[in-house]
């Protein structure tokens, strides 16, 4: 199969993303920003009140003159601190409350995905865009974004101040950022690539190690370990090479940030010096303004510097945007619903990416309450014809109507309910036994829950574990065997009670004897339902209402199983090969 990444959002949908979700931030963000202004104005009224105790001195004012303004200094430097430690706190909650609802979007539309274009993506990519990403931003977010927006606010504030105080010491002052801006237009057009290309690099050395982790069995069957670390190795070292690039180029760029502060400085003591000769400016005016200019040193510095993990930010923000530009799947135009439980396929028609026909006009109907079995070889469309009829794929022909409804007419939300699909991945949630199976119906009680693990024999081992139902299990607690997993799934089943159950190879991950207390199992889970089930062993097909057998897409023979072995046809093969091999 041929993986596709993810698109990269450009950069004014990436801004109108952010800017959606810090609008939605709503009161707090506002307020971080008002804290912002007011801890700065404490900032800068340290430079200003030492100007006025200048002035004070030069004009041998009193000690009221002097004590006033230091006064003023003490008063200011017990406020900024106290607004600055606000500011941090609200910028914090706001800057986490727009990450955390970036990931449950991106999170959200990626579960949204139809199910045949979700497996076509690369792994890595998606992996690394919900977390290297996330992670890349998270960071920039708690430890850059705070300092970015007090830097911001304190320039413009002490570049107004030095102008109230002479509009030429403001002039003076304004004089760096003509050199700024040149050493940002040379440095931006540079980076911003190199940074694109880094993010989607490590996409790539994540998905070298995810492809080879899922294959190690074939990585080691193969002897590939030397070809495959190799790889790992060379996209490792383009994803360093680059971040050295950026690195040298960033060297260069704080040069000329230097170049600039001294041109600024210079230029705003040559004016003071001017004017004060020229009695147009006092000596306390004059030293006022090169302090507020001296105050930019640090702003000016935090922000030039934070250009680069806010240029990576960026990079990873616009991966992640990419995803919430994924286009939704689109609601029926005239939504129907199901009247009843019954499963009618009408000429389905299938195939993967262009390859070759996995469905050939497929007619099939199941009536309400029937269990239908399909077997066939490996290959002959079973898993594709369940997936059809639970609305996992679109069919390139044909269709599929549930309870006299087409599947593609029925609202995500009501299909969901009306039809529950059980594979053989069964997943176990890190979490407990209970909220496992609860995840069929988040408001089920303890009471439900365990009738639901009893339909399907699980009960006395659910509550022989440590912990009963409330045993932590999954990826942070006790790890289950194949059989026990899908014993899970199988009790979401019956929690959740749809009308139509389709059970693709449910046990087919269970050993001989796992295998047959699932067949038991998904027999008691299926009771009373419309179900299809593909069956991986035989005996399931025995308890069926009807057998279908499928060859290379096609349905070939239909029937009760003594019918279909009493006609020696290609299910009777299949049976007394079962039948010798069993024995």
């Amino acid at each position: 199969m041929t993986y596709r990444t993810l698109p990269v959002a450009s950069g004014r949908r990436t801004l109108a993303v952010v800017a959606r979700q810090v609008r939605a931030a709503g009161r707090v963000g506002a307020a971080a920003v008002a804290a912002s202004v007011a801890a700065n104005a404490c900032v800068l009224a340290g430079p200003w009140a030492l100007g006025l105790l200048v002035d004070a001195v030069t004009e041998g004012a009193g000690p009221r003159g002097v004590l006033v303004p230091a006064a003023v200094i003490a008063g200011a430097a017990l406020a900024g601190g106290v607004l600055s430690a606000l500011e941090s706190v609200l910028l914090a909650r706001t800057g986490e409350t727009v990450l955390a609802r970036l990931r449950e979007a991106v999170m959200r539309r990626a579960m949204r995905l139809p199910e045949e274009e979700l497996s076509r993506l690369a792994p890595g990519d998606l992996l690394s865009r919900v977390g290297d990403d996330v992670a890349e931003t998270s960071q920039v977010v708690r430890e850059r974004a705070p300092m970015v927006l007090t830097s911001l606010v304190l320039v413009v504030m002490a570049l107004s101040g030095m102008t109230a105080l002479d509009w030429r010491l403001g002039l003076a002052g304004a004089c760096a950022l003509p050199v700024q801006a040149l050493a940002l237009r040379w440095y931006l057009p540079k980076s911003a690539p190199m940074y694109a290309r880094q993010r989607a690099q490590l996409g790539d050395r994540a998905q070298a190690l995810v492809g080879t982790l899922q294959g190690a069995a074939t990585v080691d069957a193969y002897r590939l370990r030397e070809r495959r670390t190799a790889l790992i190795a060379e996209r490792s070292a383009a994803a360093r090479d680059t971040e050295v690039g950026v690195f040298r180029l960033f060297t260069r760029f704080i040069g000329g940030m230097n170049a600039a502060e001294f041109v600024g400085l210079a230029a705003v003591l040559s004016v003071g010096f001017w004017l004060v000769a020229a009695d147009a400016a006092t000596v306390g005016a004059a030293t006022a303004a090169a302090l507020l200019f001296h105050r930019l040193f640090d702003p000016f510095g935090a922000l030039l510097t934070s250009f680069d993990d806010v240029q990576s930010a960026g990079a990873s923000l616009a991966r992640i945007a990419g995803v919430l530009d994924l286009p939704e799947p689109p609601e029926p135009d005239e939504p129907a619903r199901p009247a009843h439980a019954g499963v009618e396929v009408r000429g389905a028609v299938h195939r993967y990416e262009g390859g070759p026909t996995v469905l050939d006009g497929v007619d099939l109907e199941v009536a309400p309450g029937e269990r239908v079995a399909v077997v066939g070889a490996s290959g002959a469309g079973k898993t594709t014809l369940a997936r059809a009829v639970a609305g996992g794929i679109a069919l390139a022909g044909g269709g599929v109507l549930v309870g006299g409804a087409p599947v593609d007419r029925v609202p995500r939300d009501v299909l969901r309910r009306h039809v529950v699909l059980v594979s053989q991945e069964a997943h176990v949630f890190s979490g407990t036994l209970a909220d496992n199976v609860r995840i069929a119906d988040p408001g089920a009680g303890d009471d439900r829950v365990l009738e639901a693990l009893e339909a399907v024999g699980a009960r006395a081992w659910a509550l022989g574990l440590p912990d009963g139902i409330a045993t932590a299990v999954g990826e942070n607690g006790m790890r289950l065997t194949a059989d026990r997993a899908q014993l899970l799934a199988l009790a979401r089943l019956v929690l959740a009670d749809p009308p139509v159950a389709v059970l693709d190879e449910a046990s087919a991950e269970a050993g001989s004897a796992g295998a047959r207390n699932l067949e038991r199992a998904a027999l008691a889970a299926t009771e009373g339902r419309t179900a299809l089930v593909v069956a991986h062993r035989l005996p399931q097909a025995v308890e069926a209402d009807r057998v279908v057998v499928m060859e290379a897409g096609r349905i070939v023979e239909s029937g009760p199983h003594e019918d279909l072995v009493a006609r020696g046809g290609r299910y009777a093969e299949l049976w007394r090969a079962w039948s010798d091999g069993r024995t």
